[in-house]
């Protein structure tokens, strides 16, 4: 599992708490949290600028979670989940402020200068003792990469997998995604690290590599000349990797905030914004 920048259900009777439960700073679970929708109105909320939503990412800001460095633009998986969000707190796009923080200055403790920020933040106990999370917007997936010139380059189901000879590194939930859900027939190639990994594919040891979805996009753009995202690997267990927005520590605007996410998760539009920008933008599609 990778823990880094460069990618749930939640019950229902989560959802419910969610809805009664008053906007209040979070000093554990921020998506324990919750706010009513009264509290949540666009003329209720205290932002860092009265009546705006500021918007927070890196710069630059990569592809397919943005577009051309440019998170203005609603383009790209991660700027059309903010506007999303902001939609559903009451803020038109007009009203949305963006703002550019480096990653290691958003999770660092201390007031922030912005309202949220999205940039691929891992949900993790360590952060979380500096920095408010929402509730997940995004659970990583794995994935299996491959070169142009591999057999299963062009594989669309699990099925098409069966014979394939698999690697990944070791310990980690990308080899159990090929031993619990691929299943294919040969035995997987346990790596120590990545990089080993990579080199066996370049070298055709492998057929193909299983990483997580952002690891997949880094080494298909950057470090695999011929690469290709074959496709991702339906959900394993309960423990992945999510993606959450930053918010100050003990934030009053935590709890309404991850009431929009769950709003988007219930309705579906999460998961349109994926297959839209992940899975049909990035060629990142499922594996049935």
């Amino acid at each position: 599992m990778v823990i880094r920048r460069t990618p749930v259900a939640v019950a229902a009777a989560f959802t419910l708490l969610a809805s009664a439960a008053a906007c209040a700073p979070q000093e554990s679970e921020p998506a324990a949290g919750g706010a009513s929708a009264t509290a949540c109105t666009k003329d209720s909320l205290s932002t860092v600028t009265a009546g705006k939503l500021t918007i927070a990412t890196d710069e630059p800001a990569y592809e397919p979670w943005f577009a051309d460095n440019d998170p203005a633009n609603g383009k790209g998986f991660e700027s059309a989940v903010a506007y999303a969000i902001a939609a559903e707190l009451g803020y038109d796009n007009a009203d949305v402020v963006w703002t550019r923080v480096k990653f290691d200055n958003a999770i660092a403790p201390g007031e922030k200068s912005f309202d949220f920020d999205i940039n691929q933040f891992s949900i993790t106990d360590q952060r979380k003792q500096a920095v408010d999370f929402s509730s997940p917007y995004y659970q990583v997936r794995q994935t299996v990469i491959a070169l142009k010139s591999s057999k299963i380059a062009g594989a669309t189901s699990l099925a098409d997998l069966a014979g394939a000879k698999l690697g990944a590194q070791v310990g980690t939930t990308s080899y159990k995604a090929i031993t619990d859900v691929i299943k294919p027939s040969a035995e997987p190639l346990v790596y120590n690290s990545n990089d080993d990994a990579k080199k066996a594919l370049q070298n055709g040891q492998i057929d193909g590599l299983v990483v997580d979805l952002p690891t997949a996009f880094y080494i298909t753009a950057a470090e695999l000349e011929d690469g290709v995202i074959v496709g991702q690997v339906p959900q394993v267990g309960d423990d992945a990797e999510q993606f959450g927005l930053v918010l100050d520590k003990g934030s009053a605007l935590t709890g309404c905030v991850s009431g929009a996410v769950d709003a988007l998760r219930t309705d579906g539009t999460l998961g349109e914004l994926e297959t839209e920008w992940l899975a049909d933008v990035a060629g990142a599609r499922e594996l049935s």
